[in-house]
């Protein structure tokens, strides 16, 4: 493991939170509170409740600042650049807890926060910690030439090239198959 759980856990949310709209997607997976919600609750974010409309916007504002690191993984003082300034405008207040039958891990966000502070404190540090251990490559969007969507390379051997191996890789493979079929089929 590269990272520590809690890090990957993070970065995970992270690519959730990008991945959810433009221009990763064609449509807005965070059009209203209810889907916001329905997002807490599938990345299992703790202390996040009576969400409202400005948890929306923040969040929204949020995602765009982060999918922005992931398009300068090219230019590693701009993402410091853009990484910092999330961490900066986040209250952050590090405490180890041991909430929801979770064993002892480390929380960045300050008691209280809001969604978009508790997003970027934990996202953000996350990122950061990427950087500091020189994996800033890992960060990348799919390399399938109709997607956009962005995700963290955790393997071993830094071989991810799709966001999801089932679609963009799948389809990316079967073409590729076909054009080496047609390549050599007789003339």
């Amino acid at each position: 493991m590269l990272f520590s759980h809690d890090t990957e856990h993070a970065l995970q949310i992270v690519v959730d939170l990008v991945n959810s709209g433009p221009p990763a997607t064609t449509t807005e997976q965070l059009p209203d509170l209810t889907s916001l919600q329905r997002f807490v609750d599938l990345n299992h974010l703790s202390d996040a409740r009576d969400l409202d409309a400005d948890d929306l916007s923040a969040t929204h504002r949020l995602r765009d600042r982060l999918h922005e690191v992931f398009r300068a993984a090219d230019d590693k003082e701009s993402a410091i650049r853009l990484i910092n300034a999330v961490i900066a405008e986040a209250r952050i207040s590090p405490r180890l807890t041991d909430h929801d039958e979770y064993d002892w891990h480390l929380h960045f966000f300050a008691p209280g926060a809001r969604l978009a502070e508790h997003l970027g404190a934990e996202g953000g540090i996350a990122l950061a910690y990427v950087i500091a251990a020189d994996e800033l490559d890992r960060l990348r969007v799919c390399e399938a030439p109709d997607c956009s969507r962005v995700l963290v390379d955790l393997s071993r051997n830094r071989c991810r090239r799709y966001c999801d191996s089932r679609t963009c890789g799948n389809r990316m493979h079967v073409a590729a198959y076909r054009a080496r079929q047609r390549e050599s089929a007789p003339r």
